[in-house]
């Protein structure tokens, strides 16, 4: 082996190298940049871009080289537009992913083909077995007694995708509050599926791939294979780069905001992206398609039949969750012996007070209107892969993990992003809210008790008896709805130090806002609105002064 062959293979175009000493150097999401771990040197995002983009293009140099050695065809089919390369003696007469003609032609260029690839470790027949293991497993599915009968069609591709790695700026928060909050995460290598033709989530279902097999690309890895090549325009591939994006970090921004309804904006304008080739086994007949993953040898299936699902508005899911409380408040009342009509009526009185609460409670910004969304459902063999050992396909001990990074959050403070731990609804702060509800409710009582020396024979609940009235409603919106929202609006902070530590980080600075004190003191004595205060308070004086000695003092 030539020593030029040698220092290619040994060139990992995943690994950024410090300039200094060469040594592989490692994203530090909270500096926003590479370090090595040698010798501490730093590396910017745009050097190390810099670093692949001159190893792609001493890549594609070579690969038009290379070219020169082979001769290939290119068939595009009449139907769905797919075009694939393959090897000049194969006989291709129909589109396997649509089942129409093709038309062939000589190909002469080897602009489509990426610069790195991740061979087949699969042959077609270790395909066709797992794809048939899967029906038997799945036998009493629709789908598998349908595949059992094409699995001789199933033929192997090698499928053009995106590859994303480098850093990700996202805006993230809760779809009920308007507050967004910035994050920076890392994407370890991503797959996008460029193919217009291609279920995007079938083949998702196949993922993920192994990146110690990833290899510069040669045409003769296209021996008994054949090449798809990318059909996605430049705009829709972004699109679907950011889609996908999203969707890997949702798990993670679910987990922080504590709530399924999140909304992820990201930006992988610093992230370096390669196109790849990655190997695959495609059958499909109508609406049924199933796909191989053609290293791991995961199969991933998609259902015949679409799913529907259904979204009711926010305001009928309110009116049917009141209804429902008041027909058990009235099932409980029954059997507990209270009539009939009296227990209708009390839960009528019941339902104002609680349309109220659930109104607030199920209000949000995502539209009110019915929606029917629908989708073909995705099965897989699970997470078990395979790896070729000594001649066979042997399991993995491992399971192949997700290669996103879990992402961290950066506030403003003192006019400068910090890295931040941020916590929202701590069973501390939701301990302390129900506290401060339950305060609000009994403010007149608690205060009585301490009028009247916490004589409880002395009480006169019937004193704050029009504090209850307007409490009572208001406090269980203000904690189902206003409260909640508050805790997402206003988190816990803890600031990231480089060495790993945690320091809490206090803001007092809405308390003690100028603007917050003037507000306040011209509610309390700047007329006409200061009368009306007066009187409030003075309202009030009475009620805990009747509520702690009754009205007869």
């Amino acid at each position: 082996m030539t020593e030029e062959r040698k220092t290619e293979e040994n060139t990992n175009i995943l690994e950024i190298r410090c300039p200094q000493c060469g040594a592989p150097a490692g994203y530090d999401i909270i500096r926003q940049l590479y370090l090595c771990g040698y010798c501490g040197s730093q590396v910017t995002v745009r050097d190390a871009n810099l670093q692949v983009h001159g190893f792609r293009k001493i890549r594609s140099e070579k690969l038009r080289e290379s070219m020169k050695q082979y001769h290939l065809c290119r068939a595009s089919c009449t139907g769905c537009g797919a075009a694939v390369v393959f090897e000049e003696s194969e006989a291709l007469s129909s589109c396997s992913f649509c089942g129409s003609s093709l038309v062939r032609r000589d190909y002469l260029s080897s602009e489509d083909m990426p610069e790195s690839v991740i061979p087949f470790a699969l042959t077609e027949a270790e395909a066709r077995e797992r794809l048939e293991e899967w029906c038997h497993e799945n036998r009493t599915k629709a789908e598998a007694r349908h595949l059992k009968k094409i699995t001789d069609r199933l033929r192997g591709f090698y499928l053009p995708y995106e590859m994303v790695r480098g850093p990700v700026a996202m805006d993230t928060g809760r779809m009920d509050i308007g507050k967004e909050y910035s994050c920076e995460g890392f994407m370890n290598c991503e797959f996008i599926n460029r193919s217009k033709q291609l279920d995007n989530l079938l083949l998702n279902g196949m993922e993920p791939y192994d990146l110690k097999d990833l290899k510069g690309f040669d045409f003769g890895y296209l021996a008994g294979q054949r090449v798809k090549i990318s059909d996605l325009d430049e705009e829709v591939l972004a699109d679907r780069i950011r889609q996908e994006t999203a969707v890997s970090y949702t798990p993670y921004v679910r987990k922080v905001f504590q709530t399924r309804a999140v909304l992820i904006s990201p930006d992988v304008n610093s992230a370096l992206r390669l196109p790849v080739l990655l190997p695959a086994y495609y059958v499909s007949e109508g609406n049924l398609c199933a796909a191989v993953n053609g290293q791991t040898g995961k199969v991933s299936v998609r259902a015949e039949k679409k799913s529907y699902y259904y979204f009711l508005p926010w305001w009928l899911k309110a009116i049917l969750a009141t209804v429902l409380i008041c027909l058990v408040f009235t099932a409980a009342a029954f059997l507990l012996g209270m009539g009939l009509k009296e227990a209708f009526l009390i839960a009528g009185m019941l339902g104002i007070v609680m349309i109220v609460i659930m109104l607030c409670l199920f209000s949000d910004y995502s539209g009110g209107t019915f929606a029917v969304e629908a989708g073909h459902e995705i099965f897989t063999s699970g997470k078990k892969t395979f790896h070729r050992e000594r001649g066979g396909l042997v399991m993995d001990d491992e399971v192949l993990e997700s290669r996103v990074e879990e992402p961290v959050f950066f506030y403003k403070i003192k006019d400068k992003m910090e890295p931040v731990i941020l916590k929202f609804a701590t069973p501390w702060r939701i301990l302390r809210m129900i506290l401060t509800a339950f305060a609000a409710v009994f403010l007149p009582v608690i205060i009585a008790l301490f009028l009247n020396g916490f004589d409880f024979r002395r009480l006169e609940l019937g004193g704050s008896a029009v504090w209850f009235c307007i409490m009572v409603p208001v406090v269980p919106v203000y904690l189902l709805k206003l409260g909640i929202l508050n805790l997402y609006d206003k988190p816990q902070i803890w600031l990231l130090k480089e060495d790993g530590t945690r320091q809490r980080y206090h803001d007092y600075s809405d308390v003690l806002n100028r603007e917050n004190i003037k507000a306040f003191l011209r509610l309390l004595f700047v007329p006409p609105v200061c009368f009306v205060i007066w009187i409030c308070i003075a309202v009030f004086c009475a009620m805990c002064w009747w509520t702690a000695f009754g009205f007869g003092i």
